[in-house]
């Protein structure tokens, strides 16, 4: 992908417009200097300057505009500036290592006299993103509603969009086996087998309900993404699993039932932190006695989770809305009379995943193109991919399956 030192377009303007706060941008340049001459990383200024201990490359080509966006949005500002082509890696494989390097110090990059007065510096999260039902299907829509041609230009076959598990090495022509592996690990946890009722919360585009479909299960899978649902269920009639597939564009609150097995991969990460008891409750009180959950989440450490809990950050705004990752520790004190049977992470395996991801976007970004989507918004994707694999890479962010089960 080539990058753009110009200006951002109109559509996107809080990346076109730099903000105007020359005190608080002072401010940021000497919090930035202050951090990068420290970190295992080679900071390159226009007038070729280098700062850092040295490491992978950051080019920053206009800095009065990346310190303004900092001191007016923190983190926020630093993804706009990306954005905006104020800075950038050497290559992509940079980018990452960069964004490795300040996932894994967050915690000191900033002064700790400067820490306590975070809360009064950082935005909140609207009111409109923290998980109501009513305002659900708007966050959902923004995301996963986007193309279903942009999404199949950069997964594999499967059409898979949550971490794979890898059985040897990593590579593109090893992705789709690995999600089915994931898939088939969480069915089997589930017991999913021939006759089984289940529940998917989260369609994606419907390879985990096709496969489960192809054991013999009865299968009722909801989302809210009319696109999804569109492709989800084309591939149920082309399988001939139809009869075998209930496809609701509904939300997790309006399901009734009872089934013998529930399985929501990375849907609790969309959930919102205020709803996540109602989330635990709804699969509690749709589990039929004896039964299995098999739950797939995101987490981060619990300190940070508390840290971060009101706070609106670059992914919400332009990535995920209403999004919000728990801790483990919050997933087993929201779980009722649930409990955790196993676990295991897949965190480095999700490191890999995104890295296949980041590299195909990479490969297919013409292709993308022509699907109308604009350099900037080029940019914002490369940066949410590598972003992502950073914080996995640095162990900042864990990815489990859980096997749940009711209270003895």
């Amino acid at each position: 992908m080539t990058t753009t030192t110009g200006r951002a377009p109109a559509p996107w303007p809080d990346v076109s417009a730099v903000p105007a706060s020359r005190l608080r941008g002072a401010l940021a340049r000497w919090l930035f200097l202050r951090a990068v001459r420290r970190l295992p990383l080679t900071v390159e200024l226009p007038g070729g300057e280098r700062l850092g201990t040295g490491g992978p490359v950051m080019r920053v080509r206009r800095p009065g505009d990346l310190h303004r966006r900092i001191g007016a949005s923190g983190l926020i500002g630093f993804g706009e500036a990306y954005m905006a082509g104020d800075w950038e890696a050497g290559d992509a494989d940079d980018l990452v290592a960069v964004l490795t390097v300040m996932a894994g110090r967050l915690t000191t990059l900033v002064p700790p006299a400067l820490q306590r007065l975070r809360r009064l510096a950082v935005r909140r999260t609207p009111g409109d993103e923290l998980g109501a039902e009513e305002d659900t299907r708007r966050n959902v829509h923004r995301h996963y509603d986007l193309s279903n041609e942009l999404f199949a230009e950069f997964l594999d076959e499967t059409m898979t969009y949550s971490a794979a598990l890898f059985e040897g090495p990593a590579s593109w022509e090893t992705l789709a086996d690995a999600q089915r592996a994931k898939i088939d690990r969480l069915l089997d946890r589930a017991g999913v087998g021939p006759g089984t009722r289940l529940l998917e919360i989260g369609t994606g585009w419907g390879e985990l309900a096709l496969r489960a479909a192809s054991r013999g299960a009865i299968v009722t899978t909801v989302t809210l993404s009319q696109e999804q649902w569109a492709l989800a269920t084309a591939r149920a009639a082309e399988a001939g699993l139809s009869d075998r597939v209930e496809i609701l564009l509904a939300d997790y609150r309006e399901v009734g039932g009872s089934y013998d097995a529930i399985v929501s991969v990375e849907m609790v990460e969309a959930v919102g932190a205020r709803y996540w008891p109602v989330y635990f409750r709804t699969l509690e009180e749709l589990l039929a006695p004896g039964g299995r959950i098999a739950l797939q989440a995101i987490t981060m450490p619990h300190d940070r989770m508390l840290a971060t809990l009101d706070t609106h950050t670059w992914v919400q705004k332009y990535i995920f809305p209403g999004g919000m990752l728990p801790s483990v520790r919050a997933v087993e004190e929201n779980l009722g009379n649930l409990r955790v049977v196993d676990r295991l992470s897949l965190r480095e395996d999700y490191a890999e995943t995104l890295r296949l991801w980041r590299e195909r976007y990479l490969e297919r970004v013409h292709a993308i193109g022509a699907l109308g989507f604009d350099e900037v918004f080029h940019r914002m994707w490369t940066f949410y991919l590598a972003y992502s694999e950073a914080g996995f890479r640095s162990r900042y962010l864990d990815v489990w399956q859980f096997t749940l089960g009711r209270e003895a």
